[in-house]
């Protein structure tokens, strides 16, 4: 069985309109239909350099409430977890 890929935006609610198909008068044929997603934005990719040039990296480091960024880090995602949890 060969498909055919027909690609359209609806114009009219509820109408779909094909022509120019491969198909004789009389022929029986089956349509399906999907509809496409809706388009996702284009990723942002994040460089190293785009990164380092953010103000990300450092962002602690004259913070005197903080001892161990790293601890400080896992801490602060440990809670998030822990508020994900508990939205479940």
């Amino acid at each position: 069985m060969e498909a055919i890929q027909v690609k359209q935006v609806i114009t009219k609610d509820g109408e779909v309109l094909l022509t120019g198909l491969p198909f004789k008068k009389g022929q029986a044929i089956e349509i399906i239909v999907f509809a496409q997603p809706a388009a996702s934005p284009p990723r942002f990719c994040l460089t190293v350099g785009r990164l380092r040039q953010s103000g990300l990296v450092g962002l602690w480091k004259d913070r005197d409430d903080i001892g161990d960024s790293s601890a400080y880090a896992r801490q602060l995602r440990e809670q998030a977890q822990q508020r994900g949890d508990r939205q479940l």
